[in-house]
């Protein structure tokens, strides 16, 4: 397993931090000695997962604030009040998400609700706490994305038609990446000292598969199926690229971190899909997520 190096001083937000791989890393960080913000969509599961990091670390420092990634005003809520702290943000944890819903469900802005949690959220987030992340020394922003990728339709982007709740994920965690690829383009651009870098966990055991049967339907027998033979390692291990990302010294703008072996393995450098590579797609969707949340980068 990666160990985290020391992190104290620092503060590190994590969405999706009461189960899987949000709280591997808020563990983790929180060991390693960060203040830790557990963004959660659900304050009692978050302090219930906030009391299980401190029977192990019973001197850290860890806060539970409420976040839903499909609320923009809950995103705007959140971001403003961490801003308004006053505190640099050393560390976002870009983790939340929802995985490979059956049906189609839209967020209370009318996104779909996968691209809407896993995409829009995070970025109206990140926009958001743009004015906390450049007041550190060394500000990372970590974005979780998936091995599982599907094209950007801009002309069905939210699959108003045809829904398919894996290229839906798919589409997502493309989106995802590229929002990884072009935060590092205008960090550099704006000659900004922030990381911006992409991970993902690999094949980590994890409740999100079976959450996504939460808001109603069957995930297909094919894929129940698939879900059973796929190697797999531990939540602390999916988390441990996102951790790596976040804290290791050799991380470099743009990158991309995954397991060793793609699907498990120790953290390692992860290829960059053709499609994620793609500076065109990805600026494009950096302006049409602009346009649908209507949060913009601050001026230059």
């Amino acid at each position: 397993m990666y160990q985290v190096p020391d992190q104290s001083g620092k503060l590190a937000i994590v969405t999706g931090s009461n189960s899987g791989t949000g709280f591997e890393a808020a563990r983790k960080l929180a060991g390693a000695g960060a203040t830790v913000v557990m963004a959660v969509r659900t304050p009692a599961k978050g302090e219930a997962a906030r009391g299980r990091i401190l029977a192990a670390h019973p001197g850290a420092d860890v806060q539970v604030r409420r976040l839903d990634l499909a609320d923009l005003a809950s995103v705007q809520e959140f971001a403003e009040t961490m801003v308004s702290d006053g505190r640099p943000v050393d560390l976002l944890l870009n983790n939340a998400g929802v995985m490979m819903l059956p049906e189609r469900h839209e967020t209370v802005d009318g996104f779909e609700m996968q691209l809407g949690t896993n995409f829009f959220g995070p970025f109206a987030l990140t926009l958001r706490l743009l004015p906390a992340l450049l007041k550190a020394k060394a500000p990372r922003v970590v974005t979780m994305a998936s091995s599982n990728q599907a094209p950007i339709d801009f002309d069905n982007l939210q699959w108003a038609t045809g829904y398919n709740p894996i290229r839906a994920y798919g589409r997502s965690k493309l989106a995802d990446l590229l929002l990884s690829r072009q935060l590092a383009r205008i960090a550099t651009e704006r000659g900004w000292n922030l990381l911006s870098v992409g991970a993902h966990p690999g094949s980590a055991a994890t409740s999100i598969f079976e959450n996504g049967t939460q808001l109603g339907g069957d995930q297909p027998r094919l894929l129940r199926l698939a879900a059973r033979v796929t190697p797999m390692h531990s939540a602390e291990a999916g988390a441990d690229p996102m951790l790596y990302a976040a804290t290791a010294s050799d991380v470099e703008q743009a990158g991309y971190y995954g397991p060793r072996f793609g699907l498990v393995g120790r953290p390692a450098k992860a290829s960059v899909s053709k499609r994620g590579r793609d500076g065109q797609v990805a600026a494009r969707l950096w302006t049409e997520a602009e346009r649908l949340t209507g949060v913009t980068l601050p001026a230059a």
